[in-house]
This record gives C-alpha cells, structure tokens and sequence, in this order.
C-alpha cells in the first residue's frame, strides 16, 4: 500500500538508488508489516539548490547528503511501528553510507478507499 518518494541532491550513483529503495522497502516489511510484493517508489534526484534542509533543525547536522523519505500509507499504525519503522530506515541507509542526521522521514497517512492501483478501480473500497 505505500507509496514511497525519495528525493535527494542529483549524482548519485545508480546502484546506491536502488540500495536506498531497497533499503527503504525492507524496513517496511519488517516493520509495518507491507507485503513484500507491494513496491511502488519514486526517486527523485534534484539539483543541489532545489533541495533545502535547515543543517541543524531538531538537533540533527546535516550535511550535502540529506535526502527525504516520503511515504504515503494507511493510516492506523502505532507509534511503536513508526519509531522502530524510522530507526530502521535509518540504520540501513546507514549501512549504505547515508549519515542517520541526513534522514528525514515524513509519512503521510490516508484511508484504505484512497487507493487506486489500476483500471480506475478503488482497490480497497
């Protein structure tokens, strides 16, 4: 049911992408219980003055690399999930080299009828 935007400053390379969205998906399905299968992301590379971050907001230093993680989902889940599902994206970003001060992840909440993945149909209604 997600749907994932990450955005960040433009030439990275194509490998770290898609480590990132790997990244990003797997601490959903370990975390908020996404089913494996449900991958809908898109990255989002933008020029370095399009992205504005302010260094030093909530006791984070942030650096160049900063990037944004969006996620639309259904609502419902618990402040236990969002915390461990935000240290977990985290965390395996930061096996990727992505410094934990340099990720910002925002969810944005919706109603299962929101949804239409296909053929003018809401999916879950």
């Amino acid at each position: 049911m997600p749907l994932v935007r990450i955005t960040l400053r433009q030439g990275k390379a194509p490998e770290l992408l898609r480590g990132i969205s790997a990244a990003v998906h797997e601490a959903l399905v370990t975390q908020a219980g996404v089913p494996p299968d449900d991958l809908f992301h898109v990255i989002d590379e933008v020029p370095p003055a399009n992205l504005i971050a302010n260094p030093t907001y909530a006791g984070c230093q942030r650096s160049e690399g900063v990037l944004f993680v969006e996620i639309t989902l259904n609502a419902g889940r618990t402040l236990e999930v969002k915390r461990a599902l935000y240290a977990d994206i985290a965390a395996r970003l930061g096996e990727l080299g992505v410094r934990s001060d340099d990720v910002l992840v925002n969810l944005v909440e919706v109603q299962k009828v929101d949804w239409s993945f296909g053929k003018g149909l809401a999916t879950y209604a």
